[in-house]
């Protein structure tokens, strides 16, 4: 079981979620990412979409988040990159920060 992962991601903030300054509903944010999600499942670029979509100051990065250890992450979030090839995109992931679609880099 590897100890560091590396991975990228796109997250749509909602109002009420935490440290977000989004104000599109919880409904609104699922209905959002969920297209995204189709987009990438049709084979847009995932780091184009992060770029263009993501609320995360990583999205200037592509989404990268760099590499990562157990413990740094949320809980949902780091089972789901934990959880997957290298190579391998997560379905819709919910945390406390909005809404994740996680790409396992490395």
């Amino acid at each position: 079981m590897a100890n560091q992962v590396r991975a990228s991601h796109i997250l749509l903030m909602y109002a009420g979620s935490s440290r977000s300054t989004a104000t599109r509903s919880k409904a609104d944010a699922l209905q959002q990412i969920d297209a995204v999600r189709l987009r990438l499942e049709a084979g847009a670029d995932f780091a184009e979409l992060a770029c263009q979509e993501s609320d995360c100051p990583s999205s200037r990065a592509g989404g990268d988040l760099g590499t990562f250890g157990r413990g740094q992450m949320v809980k949902p979030f780091e089972d789901a990159a934990f959880g997957m090839e290298v190579g391998g995109m997560s379905g819709i992931i919910e945390t406390e920060f909005g809404y994740h679609i996680v790409r396992r880099t490395a």
